[in-house]
């Protein structure tokens, strides 16, 4: 008898039922951690229930309970109410453990293509000397041939491979490609085939090389569009005394000047001057923003306006910009499930081979033949091409702006369904600007109840802010004097100018502060229904103004959606903050599925991880400030445009630095090819190695196996390397 309760995480199965015990199955239960005890002690608090013991092993919770009226559907029920309680913690558990991962095979991010050239040419050259050398009679499985100058030279080449193939075999218990390379390889020697030893070497460090070429230019599209791009700055010597040196040379504590139109290379703290400063490549703000001594600056950063001398505290690796770059070039580690499916397929096959030599030398006696199927295997071209291809893809990205912090995350494309949207900055074009104002009290002017605004507001980065800020700089205003102003996240900021307070905010934070908003019930709903943003002004406990702001819908923003539809998304939702009838607006006429407004941040991580237990799989879509736990919880992160901010690029899993919506449903297009090639690279792999195998078996010498299987790989590394020349729609 079964029974199957809500989505994907929290489903149940009754797996057992007798008389006052039964067995339920959850996947959850597998992902509780610590809070095991916790959910076991609440569950025997229910009237009911006599005794609880969860495993966590197994993914099963036993229940006694003394009250035979109990249905399993109430027991299913109680049990899923418990754990969606948790549920927040429980995904992030199931995440943790889905990114564990073991990886036997040489990370061939750490080699560089101008060693394996060396390794190759060393080799070629050792070939041809091989050619014109006389070969030696071999009676026995030759040992005697084996101790000699020839072929100690082979196998210091072949150095990396045996020594990675036998500490595989020793540490992990089982072989892996290089453990199978490695027998092949000293087989051969031991054979006196030192001619196909070096084949053998040569074809799959070419192959390599193709790999390792291709993960190298991944790491430079990456670094150039994230470089801050100056080799040398002026270094201060004494205070009357500067001088140009590297920026290799610059290390913590030192100082440097910086002019107008430089670019800013280290982070650090100023320490003299002040400087207008354009931050949009590190926070994403559009508005540059005035730097006085004392304040920290970043690397990437562009000086507008102003002379700065700056204390280097984070140089080199320790940069802002230098570990996101980091942290995308060790993204091999984050690897896509095919990816790890291509690994441990692989590694499954590798002593198929080597059962294989068993038998086909058990029926012929030809210890030629049974080396064939050593020099023959799976493995190499399904793993290099996989690699390759994942490499390629997240290279092309780079190349047309996007970031991509892992192999996983461009499968996790490749398998959404689900879409969510925030509004401003993200649907939005995050410039809004000041429509409407509207002073509620008689002794005070527009341009009064502006300057008060414009004095909460000040040091906000939000878009909004940035709207009430222009309005003022173009009245010619100036910002009063304030206090430290106070943010409240989702709800409004707060200052204090002179003796009153200042509050700006939503509806709702007026309310909290109870601030009536009922005096203006009719100038609201009109401005309301013209579709802007209302941002309400109080002073201490009154209310003094409304400021309706629109902020336009992005180019291309519902053409991006139409085209995601097409690549398979089922549901666009929108997800914000903003009051209902903003976001009713803008989900009618972007044509959007399902809408949820008024949401703190904490609300729309919820909201996803209702959609993915239900088996949803997630994109989310937004600027990276309040969008942050969001982009973190949902499958797929992406930041989008001049919206993105430090946070942004750590919290998403994609940024799109280019401020185009349609970057979006291409870089989806690039997954779904990916994986496509991905999955014709097994075909051909399996299909052309098979053939081998038998001939191998048949009527093929060892050094022509070898270069069957090795021409197959290259094959399917060089269909991989396709997506290199992989054209984005318009770019």
């Amino acid at each position: 008898m079964k029974s199957v309760k809500n989505g994907y995480l929290l489903s149940c199965e009754v797996v057992h039922k007798i008389r006052g015990r039964i067995r339920i199955k959850s996947k959850s239960l597998k992902y509780l951690g610590s809070l095991k005890s916790e959910i076991e002690k609440q569950l025997e608090q229910v009237r009911y229930i006599q005794s609880v013991k969860i495993s966590s092993v197994t993914g099963t919770i036993v229940i006694y309970f003394d009250d035979v009226t109990v249905t399993e559907d109430n027991l299913i029920n109680l049990l899923q109410n418990t754990l969606n309680i948790y549920l927040v913690e429980i995904y992030k558990n199931e995440k943790i453990e889905s990114n564990k991962n073991i990886v036997i095979e040489r990370k061939l991010q750490e080699e560089s293509p101008e060693e394996i050239i060396k390794r190759i040419t060393a080799a070629g050259s050792l070939l041809v000397y091989n050619f014109f050398k006389k070969s030696a009679e071999v009676s026995i499985f030759g040992i005697k041939n084996f101790l000699n100058l020839n072929t100690f030279a082979i196998l210091s080449l072949a150095s990396p491979v045996l020594k990675n193939g036998i500490e595989c075999l020793i540490k992990n218990k089982r072989p892996n490609a290089d453990t199978l390379s490695s027998s092949a390889i000293i087989s051969s020697l031991l054979l006196g085939k030192e001619k196909t030893a070096l084949t053998i070497m040569i074809m799959e460090e070419f192959a390599e090389l193709l790999t390792v070429y291709t993960m190298k230019k991944t790491r430079g599209a990456i670094k150039d569009m994230l470089s801050v791009g100056e080799n040398y700055v002026w270094k201060e010597i004494s205070p009357n005394n500067i001088k140009k040196v590297p920026i290799e040379e610059i290390k913590k504590g030192d100082r440097i000047v910086v002019q107008t139109g430089e670019k800013i290379s280290v982070d650090g703290i100023i320490v003299k001057g002040e400087a207008y400063i354009d931050q949009s490549s590190i926070t994403g703000e559009y508005m540059p923003v005035t730097k006085k001594t004392g304040e920290n600056v970043f690397a990437g950063t562009i000086i507008k306006n102003g002379n700065i001398t700056i204390e280097a505290e984070k140089v080199g690796d320790d940069r802002t910009v230098s570990r996101i770059i980091k942290l995308v070039e060790d993204a091999n580690f984050n690897k896509a499930e095919i990816q790890n499916y291509a690994d441990n397929f692989s590694a499954q096959l590798i002593p198929l081979n080597f059962l294989l030599g068993l038998i086909v030398y058990g029926a012929t006696k030809n210890i030629q033949k049974a080396m064939s199927m050593l020099v023959i295997d799976y493995s190499c071209g399904i793993r290099l091409s996989t690699a390759a291809a994942f490499s390629a893809a997240i290279n092309t990205a780079a190349k047309n702006g996007i970031l991509i912090k892992g192999s996983n995350y461009i499968e996790g494309l490749s398998k959404a369904d689900t879409i969510i949207f925030d509004k401003t900055g993200t649907i939005t074009e995050g410039k809004p600007s000041v429509q409407t104002i509207k002073v509620l009290d008689k002794n005070m002017s527009e341009d009064e109840m502006l300057t008060f605004a414009a004095a909460a507001e000040e040091t906000s980065s939000h878009p909004l802010a940035a709207a009430i800020l222009n309005e003022m700089k173009e009245r010619g205003l100036e910002i009063p004097e304030h206090e430290e102003n106070k943010i409240i996240v989702a709800r409004g900021i707060e200052t204090k100018v002179v003796d009153s307070i200042i509050r700006v905010g939503s509806k709702k934070y007026m309310e909290e502060n109870n601030i009536s908003t009922d005096i203006c019930y009719d100038e609201i709903k009109v401005i309301l229904g013209r579709g802007e943003i209302l941002i309400y002004v109080a002073k201490d406990n009154n209310l003094i103004g409304l400021i309706g702001v629109t902020d336009p819908p992005r180019e291309n923003i519902k053409k991006a959606i139409n085209r995601l539809r097409n690549q398979g998304i089922d549901e666009v939702v929108l997800l914000t903050g903003d009051l209902e009838q903003q976001a009713y607006t803008i989900a009618s006429r972007m044509s959007i599925d399902t809408y949820e407004s008024e949401l703190l941040p904490e609300d729309k991580a919820k909201n996803i991880l209702a959609l993915q237990s239900s088996g949803s799989n997630v994109i989310m879509i937004g600027d990276g400030i309040n969008d942050a736990p969001a982009l973190s919880y949902a499958d797929i992160g992406i930041a989008l445009g001049s919206t993105r901010t430090d946070v942004a690029m750590e919290a998403a899993d994609i940024t799109i630095t280019k401020d185009d919506p349609l970057l979006v449903p291409e870089v989806m297009a690039l997954s779904k090819k990916t994986i496509k090639t991905i999955k014709e690279n097994f075909a051909m792999a399996i299909g052309i190695n098979s053939f081998a195998l038998v001939l191998g078996a048949t009527v093929l010498p060892p050094i022509y196996s070898s270069v069957i299987h090795n021409m197959s790989t290259i094959l399917v590394v060089g269909n991989s390397l396709k997506l290199l020349k992989y054209k984005l729609k318009n770019y």
